[in-house]
């Protein structure tokens, strides 16, 4: 499936922020410098919300623009970067290994080599869902986020985000038993979603059928819980589903997609440079075939969850 994973870089890091988008403030080596571009105005983003434009050709790996975005994170040596280690098959810890694996980590080494000339000069932070965003904002930020996360406007109003790398939907996962046929059969039943996620701020929307929306950490939590009897069903994007699925064969997914997930790579919402870059990235891959090819690799052949193409606002 996918090689293995690249080594961790356990050294402390210098703090982010900035892109070259507009005013520019010098910073130290090693340092990701600041700007004064403001974050996306999320009134823009319309019903499909749009990223920046890569700005023509990749630069050569580690010959990054002065004072851009990416010429700090080169001086810095690593990628810092904010991943699942519970989402199977997009980003977990693969038991034979020890290591993180997935959809998700092979992506991001696409960036690293980008930016390096290799693959493995990734820091990883893992996170939960509800960290996502707060861990782009901190005091001692990541880089970059890429965990299962859906482009919104709402979002968009804290952090930016890439074009979309694959689309998603949320569906509703149940015990093989169960007689539930879609999301209308649960109303008045415990549906497990992972908080900080747009899945439970769907289901605690649902009007017509209301379910009992039950907020945990992560994805493997809602799986316990149904194994365990204590919810009635987990209800996220697909393709988080499909990972579940695989590891509890037990189960089984039901009824139609009831919501469309657009997935991004999240960043600093002043770093427009480096989303730029990382867009440039995506359409590379999308153009050489090999974001197509991680989606077969790693969901199988016949996947319909993209790579849908890109979109720009400008």
């Amino acid at each position: 499936m996918a090689a293995a994973l690249a080594a961790v870089l356990l050294t402390g890091c210098s703090s982010g922020g900035g892109t070259p988008e507009r005013e520019q403030r010098t910073a130290a080596p090693g340092q990701v410098p600041q700007s004064s571009a403001r974050p996306a105005d999320a009134t823009r983003c319309g019903a499909t919300p749009r990223s920046y434009r890569p700005a023509g050709a990749l630069p050569q790996p580690g010959h990054m623009p002065a004072k851009s975005t990416m010429a700090g994170i080169v001086a810095r040596g690593r990628l810092i970067a904010g991943v699942d280690q519970n989402s199977y098959l997009f980003g977990y810890r693969n038991p034979l290994t020890g290591q993180l694996d997935g959809y998700e980590i092979e992506l991001l080494k696409r960036v690293s080599t980008a930016l390096f000339g290799r693959p493995d000069r990734i820091q990883f932070r893992t996170i939960t869902s509800a960290q996502r965003i707060p861990v782009l904002l901190q005091k001692d930020p990541v880089d970059i986020v890429i965990d299962s996360m859906t482009i919104n406007c709402e979002r968009w109003q804290s952090v930016a985000f890439s074009s979309d790398y694959m689309d998603a939907g949320q569906r509703v996962l149940v015990p093989k038993d169960s007689t539930a046929k879609s999301i209308d059969d649960l109303g008045g039943r415990k549906v497990c979603a992972a908080s900080g996620t747009t899945s439970i701020d769907t289901l605690r929307g649902l009007k017509e059928h209301p379910v009992v929306a039950v907020g945990v950490k992560d994805w493997t939590d809602c799986l316990m819980l149904m194994q365990l009897g204590q919810v009635d069903a987990v209800s996220t994007d697909d393709t988080i589903l499909i990972g579940l699925q695989r590891q509890d064969p037990n189960t089984k997914l039901i009824g139609p997609r009831f919501t469309a997930e657009p997935h991004g790579i999240a960043m600093q919402p002043r770093q427009v440079d480096f989303v730029r870059f990382v867009n440039g990235v995506l359409e590379q891959m999308r153009q050489d075939g090999s974001l197509e090819k991680l989606a077969r690799d790693w969901l199988g052949d016949g996947t319909t969850f993209g790579p849908p193409p890109a979109v720009y606002r400008d």
